[in-house]
């Protein structure tokens, strides 16, 4: 059985749509998030935070969302966390590339804020269920 999933960082550059997200996981979830408005700084805030799970947009400033990937996964201290991937570019091939570099998921946007922490819940229990 998964651990109950409690703690999510999240990495989004568009401050509306990351006041959204954090609203949706924090409010209608029962998470507690800390968020980052650039790639470049989410292996600092995976160390400080210590969160259960990483959830973050492909698109961003400074390192992109699979370069801040990379870094997560290089790293013995984090390269355990799933990561959650967020993106607007919805075709098949760039999932599929999302999927094969090791991502748990790939939520496309535009997403449903009232479901979105349903949609994080699911991949999560996925991914314990796909590693036992």
């Amino acid at each position: 059985m998964a651990e109950e999933l409690k703690k999510i960082l999240l990495a989004e550059d568009e401050p509306d749509i990351r006041e959204i997200e954090t609203m949706a996981l924090e409010m209608i979830g029962p998470f507690e998030v800390h968020a980052v408005d650039n790639g470049g700084d989410v292996q600092a805030a995976a160390l400080s935070f210590q969160p259960q799970l990483v959830l973050m947009d492909v698109m961003m400033p400074i390192l992109d969302g699979p370069g801040a990937f990379e870094k997560l996964k290089a790293d013995r201290a984090t390269s355990h966390l799933p990561v959650i991937f967020l993106t607007a570019k919805a075709m098949e091939s760039e999932i599929a590339r999302l999927l094969d570099m090791g991502a748990v998921g790939v939520i496309t946007k535009p997403f449903q804020p009232a479901t979105l922490h349903e949609e994080v819940q699911a991949l999560w229990t996925k991914f314990h269920a796909d590693k036992s």
